[in-house]
C-alpha cells in the first residue's frame, strides 16, 4: 500500500494537527473578542454537515494529522455534538481528540461526551472572580463554569488546561490567584496573550499582559518557576512551580512568536481551510463537498485542497511589524 507524503509547507514544518471549529455561534460575549450585541453568524445550512467535517478529518489524518480538536465559538451549543465525537474517535490514525470549551454547558454534555471517545478538554476561564467574570463575559454564568470543571474531572478527563486570555488592565488581579488555582487542583493554567482577532479591531499591543510580566508575579508571590524539559507537543511554555505542585504554561503569541515551529491548520464551521489563525487567504473545501462528484473525486480533490493550504503557507503573523493586517475573520468564526 503507498505511503502517504506528510503535510510539509515550504518551511519544513510538518502539519499534524487540525483544529476544527463547528460552529460560529457562542454563548458568551467577551468584550476582547465580540460586541454585547454578538456578530453575524453563518446560515446553519452554510455549516459543514457532522458528515462532511468527519470526511475532511479522515482525509488529513490519511495524510498525518494524528491530533484533531473541536472548537467553535463555543462547540457545545451546536447539537448532538456528541455524534460527531463518535465519529472522529472512530477514524484510524485520529491519536488525540480534543475539546476546546467556556464550560458553560459542560456539566451536561461531559459524561456523554467521555462516552463518545473525547479524551481531553481545554477550558476557558478568565477570571476566578466572579466579578470579572461577569464584567468580562457580560453573561453571569461563572457558577456554571465552575460546575463544568468539575463535570471534566468527574468523568476523567485527563489532562484538563484552563486557557486564561491575559489582557492589561485586567488579568493582572488574577495572576496569583490563578497560580494557587493550578497548585490547588493540579489543573494547568495557561495564559494566552491577547491576539488581534477581535470583532471590533480594538486590539492594542499595549492591552496585552506579556507573558514574562506574569512570570514575574507568581514568582514573586508564590515561588520560581522551573521550565518542564520533556516534550510537550503543545504551543505554551510550560513550567511547574520549584517545589513541583501546581503547572503553568504561556502562550506568548505576541511577545514571542512561536511560528516557526507551527504544526497546525484549521478548518472553519463554514468548511474553509486556513493554515494560520492570522491568515488572509483561505480555501474552500465546502464547495467540492457539496460538488456531486464521486467519492473518489471529492476526496482527491479535498486532498489536493489540504495539501495546497499547507503548501502556500506563510512563514508566520507579523502581528509585530509595520506590515501586519487584521483578518476579517474573527476568532469566534476560526475558532481558537
Amino acid at each position: 500500500m503507498a505511503i502517504a507524503l506528510p503535510l510539509l509547507d515550504r518551511f519544513g514544518r510538518r502539519h499534524t494537527k487540525l483544529r476544527v471549529s463547528v460552529t460560529d455561534r457562542c454563548n458568551l460575549r467577551c468584550r476582547y473578542c465580540m460586541p454585547a450585541e454578538g456578530i453575524p453568524v453563518a446560515p446553519r445550512d452554510e455549516l459543514l454537515t457532522f458528515e462532511e467535517i468527519e470526511r475532511v478529518v479522515r482525509i488529513a489524518a490519511s495524510v498525518g494529522v494524528t491530533q484533531v480538536r473541536l472548537t467553535g465559538g463555543e462547540p457545545l451549543v451546536r447539537k448532538g455534538l456528541e455524534v460527531l465525537v463518535a465519529k472522529l474517535a472512530r477514524l484510524p490514525g485520529v491519536e488525540d481528540l480534543a475539546l476546546s470549551t467556556n464550560a458553560v454547558l459542560l456539566d451536561e454534555h461531559a459524561e456523554s461526551l467521555r462516552a463518545a471517545g473525547l479524551k481531553r478538554v481545554n477550558i476557558s476561564l478568565d477570571a476566578l472572580d466572579p466579578t470579572v467574570f461577569k464584567e468580562l463575559t457580560r453573561r453571569d454564568d461563572y457558577q456554571r463554569v465552575v460546575a463544568g470543571i468539575a463535570a471534566a474531572r468527574r468523568v476523567g478527563f485527563d489532562p484538563i488546561k484552563v486557557n486564561v486570555v491575559s489582557l492589561r488592565g485586567v488579568t493582572e488581579s488574577e495572576v496569583v490567584p490563578f497560580g494557587c488555582f493550578a497548585r490547588d487542583t493540579g489543573l494547568e493554567v495557561r495564559f494566552i496573550e491577547y491576539m488581534p482577532l477581535d470583532a471590533s479591531s480594538a486590539w492594542e499591543r499595549g492591552r496585552v499582559l506579556f507573558a514574562a510580566d506574569i512570570r514575574r508575579a507568581l514568582e514573586e508571590s508564590i515561588q520560581p518557576l522551573v521550565p518542564v524539559t520533556e516534550p510537550t507537543g503543545s504551543p505554551a511554555t510550560e513550567y511547574t512551580f520549584a517545589d513541583g505542585v501546581g503547572r503553568i504554561g504561556f502562550i506568548p503569541t505576541v511577545s514571542q512568536p512561536f511560528c516557526a515551529s507551527c504544526d497546525r491548520f484549521r478548518l472553519t464551521a463554514d468548511g474553509k481551510l486556513r493554515s494560520c489563525l492570522f491568515s488572509l487567504d483561505e480555501v474552500d473545501l465546502r464547495e467540492p463537498l457539496r460538488s456531486g462528484a464521486s467519492d473518489e473525486v471529492i476526496e482527491e480533490r479535498v486532498e489536493e485542497l489540504i495539501r495546497q493550504a499547507i503548501r502556500d503557507k506563510g512563514p508566520g503573523h507579523e502581528i509585530n511589524t509595520d506590515h501586519f493586517v487584521q483578518p476579517l475573520r474573527t476568532m469566534s468564526s476560526i475558532g481558537g
